[in-house]
């Protein structure tokens, strides 16, 4: 049923100016498939008056409801936005007027998609694993059953105190689909992407090098000390700073080691070289020094610092970035398995930006610019052929 109510919702709606509310009452009046005739008609005709287009833009209004969607999600419990999306991406699939019977296929592949909960976990000094649960605070304890630390949260915070005379070590883990933050005992704060394994000492020794190991991709905001420079540890680089921030991108799958400045200065140089001011090369801030595993060489080049902080906020933006690259980031994002059966698209360049959207909202927008199928099967998504 036609009431001049959706009439004003629709029309709010292209002007920008509809509330979450108005949205669950448009997407569920869309429901019936009887409806999306009128809708669709409705779009088209506004949308070619108001700005002069020939065709209703699907595309367009696409990328506007997403906005708007983005802008309340932050606003809404997790429980109302897991429910209200579902409404959210049938809507989207009306705007591209595919009808109401695929919309039924798409929420029936959307449930085939399992993404299983790993667990982030504390390996202790002792050798026993811990596993961090991100509802709760806990004290950390070490063998002795002293407190180290304490755990709140997604953050581990280690207690300040004064240098040790012995390297004790605690290893975090932090699995595919996961982020986790620790500030070290001497302050430094570290951000841990998906994937990633950092492995440093409860307390630093006095006189000696604040030095860590790394496994994948963080972010250091490092205190200042002078007298004890802090070194990361990538097994094929080491990055060796005094106080500052930067970020490192080490995964073993990947062919570069990518170390970014944000603030200050730091040296990088392979592990295999002591440490030589005059030979180590000297990074400024918005600049990238890429390491080469194939050529054993590094190469210095501006970048845009932004791209590779966003994950630090659940973003992701891509800038010509190759496909098969892309599926490699989605994987460790979301904790999904990509199976590819379109090997012409591996070596594609996409360009893209994605704003904490879940993986369907992301894979729904690369197929269409890329022209591919898909499908989910539990927490694998399949890559199949392009679209006719």
């Amino acid at each position: 049923m036609y009431t001049n109510k959706i009439e004003n919702i629709i029309v709010k709606y292209l002007n920008n100016e509809a509330t979450l509310t108005e949205l669950e009452e448009l997407t569920s009046w869309l429901n019936n498939s009887n409806n999306l005739k009128i809708f669709n008609d409705f779009v088209s005709v506004n949308y070619a008056i108001n700005y002069n287009m020939k065709a209703y833009n699907s595309q367009l209004t696409k990328t506007h409801l997403l906005n708007v969607i983005n802008k309340d999600k932050a606003e809404l419990r997790l429980a109302k936005r897991k429910s209200v999306f579902l409404k959210y991406a049938a809507l989207i699939l009306v705007f591209f007027a595919i009808g109401y019977g695929y919309m039924q296929f798409f929420s029936v592949e959307k449930d085939m998609l399992v993404l299983p909960v790993e667990n982030i976990t504390l390996e202790l000094d002792n050798g026993k694993t811990k596993t961090i649960n991100e509802n709760e605070s806990t004290n950390l304890v070490d063998t002795d059953g002293n407190i180290i630390g304490v755990q709140s949260g997604e953050r581990i915070e280690y207690l300040a105190k004064e240098k040790s005379e012995v390297l004790v070590y605690n290893t975090l883990k932090v699995p595919y689909g996961r982020k986790f933050e620790v500030q070290l005992s001497d302050g430094t704060s570290v951000n841990l992407n998906a994937g990633s394994s950092l492995k440093y000492p409860i307390h630093f020794i006095k006189g000696k090098n604040r030095q860590v190991f790394l496994n994948g991709e963080a972010f250091f905001k490092v205190e200042k000390d002078k007298e004890h420079p802090f070194i990361v540890n990538t097994n094929k680089i080491n990055v060796r700073v005094l106080g500052t921030e930067f970020n490192i991108s080490s995964y073993p799958e990947d062919k570069n080691i990518n170390t970014v400045l944000v603030e200050g200065a730091v040296n990088v140089y392979e592990t295999s070289e002591i440490y030589n001011k005059d030979e180590a090369v000297l990074l400024k801030p918005g600049y990238k020094a890429t390491w080469d595993k194939e050529k054993n060489a590094f190469e210095v080049s501006q970048t845009n610092v932004e791209t590779h902080l966003a994950w630090i906020n659940g973003k992701l933006i891509l800038q010509e970035v190759a496909f098969k690259a892309i599926l490699k980031k989605l994987e460790r994002q979301y904790n999904v398995k990509f199976i590819n059966h379109n090997k012409a698209l591996e070596n594609r360049i996409f360009t893209a930006k994605f704003d904490n959207e879940d993986i369907i909202q992301v894979m729904e927008s690369l197929s269409y610019s890329g022209n591919f199928t898909y499908q989910f099967n539990e927490n694998n998504i399949i890559i199949n052929s392009n679209k006719k």
